[in-house]
């Protein structure tokens, strides 16, 4: 405990200035904060602080001491607050964002349980096809499939892996027949998703072998709900994520075409600022969601 009030007590006495400020925010005396900040440099063998009458300033190694040991505090504080978060209601409102795909098959369907289980805690989900600056529009958490953040702020977090693939509806595959090879896709409708990487470029992996194919869309469009849709319709073979289309999959609605090809999959990421003291409403949906997809098993569904 004499250690941890030297720590405490030379931390305060740098960001004050003076040990008897330091003290009174100790509740110890003078005397006392003398005697702890005096023992701290003897154990350290180093001057931390150097003493005048006005004013006390730090040495060079007070001041790498100092970064140190306020880095130490804080952890122990968050710590402390981890376990007291658990004891208090949480409240406030979150903020999520995610494609418009996401939000509404896997955000906007949990968000009931998760308020049964914290009342308190207000949900707004922005949905957009596009990257908000997440610290610049107050974003608590952001679901994307970019593997990195320019932005040494932003903490990216694995939350599944899915495969992309080919598909179309039963009457489109009854009227154009089914593709066999890759270049069969040129005789065929292509819905694109043009948001993807390279949207008009098919890069195909099979056992080694790698092969590639230029499409032109026959629909091209930001909004991959559009692109399901439209394969629903008979419009032609969509190309995307195995996440949106999977429950059309199960259900017959879509028919996997070439699916012993793969095409590059996608790693969904959890993007959050990286803050010290991590709000609990972020932290307890951070684990509500990564929970949720465990239990599913998502990501075998999703890859095989």
């Amino acid at each position: 405990m004499d250690r941890f009030t030297e720590l405490e007590l030379f931390v305060y006495t740098a960001e004050l200035g003076t040990l008897s400020r330091a003290a009174e925010k100790l509740e110890i005396s003078n005397a006392a904060a003398s005697r702890h900040l005096a023992a701290l440099e003897t154990r350290l063998g180093v001057r931390l602080v150097e003493r005048s009458t006005r004013r006390l300033s730090l040495t060079n190694s007070g001041h790498d001491f100092y970064a140190k040991c306020k880095s130490l505090l804080a952890e122990l504080a968050e710590a402390e607050a981890t376990v007291s978060a658990a004891l208090i209601e949480p409240t406030g409102t979150l903020t999520i964002s995610a494609t418009i795909s996401f939000c509404m098959l896997h955000i906007a369907p949990i968000v009931p349980e998760f308020q049964r289980r914290y009342p308190g805690i207000k949900v707004k989900i922005i949905g957009a096809n596009r990257y908000y600056d997440i610290i610049d529009s107050e974003i608590d958490l952001a679901v994307r499939t970019r593997e990195y953040e320019a932005d040494s702020n932003i903490t990216v977090r694995r939350l599944a892996e899915t495969r992309r693939v080919l598909a179309a509806s039963p009457k489109y595959l009854q009227r154009k027949g089914i593709p066999r090879t890759v270049q069969d896709l040129a005789e065929h409708d292509v819905l694109i998703y043009s948001l993807a990487n390279h949207p008009n470029t098919m890069e195909f992996t099979r056992d080694g072998v790698h092969e590639s194919i230029k499409v032109q869309p026959a629909l091209e469009t930001n909004d991959g709900q559009i692109v399901r849709a439209a394969a629903l319709a008979g419009a032609g073979i969509l190309v995307q994520p195995k996440y949106i289309i999977y429950d059309d999959l199960v259900a017959g609605r879509l028919i996997p075409v070439m699916d012993d090809w793969d095409l590059p999959r996608l790693t969904i990421n959890l993007a959050f600022q990286d803050r010290r003291h991590m709000p609990a409403k972020t932290r307890l949906f951070i684990d509500f969601l990564l929970d949720h997809f465990k239990r599913n098993d998502y990501e075998r569904y999703w890859t095989r």
